[in-house]
């Protein structure tokens, strides 16, 4: 095990500077998840860990060692690839001990390390088979377990669901967590996927165009964003918010936070009278759209009582609401402006309609 630290680090291909100065560490034993939209700089910190794409300056640490000039098959890493990566004309087995062998490892050890291995990820009755006759969650285990073999003191993951479909992406997420804990590993997982990130990492690094917007845990993400990219990258569907129309600062809240009826609300709630204008029945849940003169607000529901065109009131209890700055970063319920706008809101004296 080990754990990560990017110490003022900057990369830049040719003239195009994608991150620059940044300073981040990646805890001991932690399923850390770097995620973010496509381009944001995720994959090229993965990839300045394993070696593969060095940084331009600053240094990469892994357990406290300076690997900057340290080789990728030095680094005790080991990186699981989007497109899995596996020899198509070896066994499952030949895959999963092509490493061993490259080191040089005794053929009883081998043996035992690949046995072991593949018991661990399930792939014990295909070690004979050709990876062309496996399915994709079965190819992606011989990709884990090739890692696994290598005793790394750190697994890399980039986008390793992405080729998979919903309910087996779903099947293996739990299949990580559960490899996770058994091995006690720190993990470094990339994905664009917001939910990957939220149902699997310790820790989150949100990131957006080469810079870190937020680190924390899951919930504290959700319940707590540091700006509005934060509040609006993470949650399905995404946080809903308005132009509040005083001093630059926009208002959110959730849209399981709304509730939605056919009397006015509350004088305690922001309250707004719309049209539905989309229903999505989803089972347990429905989403509706509520549209409210220049505003469209999305409603997550447990309760599929409206329709298309229905006039209903939208209310939103006031400790559910959030505020964002000109610059746009949240407004703590700490901060003395927050009931300012908090009032303005609530009486209608803003131009939120």
């Amino acid at each position: 095990m080990a754990s990560i630290e990017f110490v003022r680090v900057t990369k830049a291909f040719d003239k195009n500077v994608v991150i620059q100065d940044l300073d981040l560490k990646i805890e001991d034993g932690k399923f850390t998840v770097l995620v973010g939209p496509s381009g944001c700089g995720k994959t090229t910190l993965l990839r300045m860990i394993a070696g593969i794409d060095p940084q331009t300056s600053g240094s990469v640490l892994i357990g406290g060692k300076d690997v900057t000039r340290v080789a990728p098959g030095q680094r005790g890493v080991a990186m699981v690839f989007q497109n899995y990566a596996i020899y198509p004309t070896m066994s499952v087995r030949e895959n999963i001990e092509f490493g061993l062998k490259n080191n040089k490892v005794e053929k009883e050890e081998r043996t035992r390390l690949v046995e072991t291995v593949s018991a661990t990820v399930g792939l014990q009755p295909y070690l004979d088979r050709k990876p062309s006759t496996l399915s994709g969650g079965q190819r992606q285990r011989v990709a884990l377990a090739r890692a696994m073999v290598k005793k790394p003191s750190v697994f890399l993951m980039d986008e390793p669901l992405s080729n998979l479909d919903a309910k087996l992406r779903a099947q293996m997420r739990i299949e990580l967590i559960e490899m996770h804990k058994k091995l006690g590993t720190t993990f470094v997982y990339v994905t664009h996927d917001q939910v990957e990130a939220m149902s699997m990492a310790d820790t989150i690094v949100l990131m957006n165009q080469g810079q870190i917007q937020q680190e924390a845990k899951p919930e504290v993400i959700y319940r707590q964003p540091s700006n509005l990219f934060a509040a609006q990258f993470i949650g399905v569907p995404p946080m809903n918010v308005g132009e509040l129309g005083i001093d630059g600062v926009r208002f959110g809240f959730r849209p399981e936070s709304a509730e939605l009826s056919g009397e006015p609300r509350s004088e305690t709630e922001y309250a707004i009278q719309g049209t539905i204008v989309t229903r999505e029945m989803l089972g347990s849940e429905t989403l509706y759209q509520v549209r409210s003169g220049r505003h469209s607000f999305m409603v997550k529901s447990t309760q599929d009582l409206f329709s298309v065109d229905q006039h209903v009131y939208l209310g939103v209890d006031a400790s559910k609401l959030y505020f964002f700055a000109a610059d746009e970063k949240r407004i703590d319920p700490s901060d003395a402006r927050f009931g300012g706008y908090l009032n303005a809101l609530l009486s209608g004296v803003a131009a939120h309609g």
